[in-house]
């Protein structure tokens, strides 16, 4: 029989509640201030990045559920913060892009988040932040070639 590995010392457990925890702290800001949900918000900083992309590109890039992208859009559309246009390549799907009114709360939340992770981070040295970085891009790799090798690698987090 093999040992087994309490949960608290599985490293998948520890990067989903840390990654539960910083998100959730840095979403009860932009929830008070914005009335934006995780998912909300992680849809318009990829837009917002990236520009107009659709539901399928949303979904790759934030890796979360297509129906809490789907929700998320919707609300954003709800909201005006966002606009749907036909895909041209595509007439099964849509564009999703901000507004001008999405735009602005784009740039009042994106420094919030930058000083936000400042406090998180604030025990850290830059050089333990730069490996930090290195480290994480390093696991999403790996991740991303036991993807490719046909191996599911799961959803571990729901936010």
């Amino acid at each position: 029989m093999q040992p087994t590995t309490p949960l608290s010392k599985f490293l998948p457990y520890q990067l989903s509640i840390t990654s539960n925890a910083v998100s959730g702290r840095i979403a009860q800001e932009y929830r008070q201030r914005f009335g934006l949900s995780v998912p909300e918000w992680r849809v318009m900083a990829v837009l917002g990045d990236s520009g107009a992309l659709t539901q399928r590109d949303l979904t790759q890039r934030t890796l979360m559920d297509k129906v809490a992208v789907n929700r998320a859009c919707k609300v954003l559309e709800e909201r005006g913060l966002a606009t749907r246009t036909p895909n041209a390549q595509d007439g099964r799907s849509h564009h999703l892009d901000l507004t001008q009114d999405g735009r602005k709360m784009h740039g009042l939340i994106m420094p919030l988040a930058v000083e936000m992770e400042g406090r998180v981070f604030a025990g850290f040295q830059p050089d333990e932040l730069s490996q930090f970085r290195h480290l994480l891009d390093r696991v999403r790799e790996q991740v991303g070639e036991l993807d490719s090798d046909g191996v599911d690698s799961g959803n571990f987090s729901e936010s």
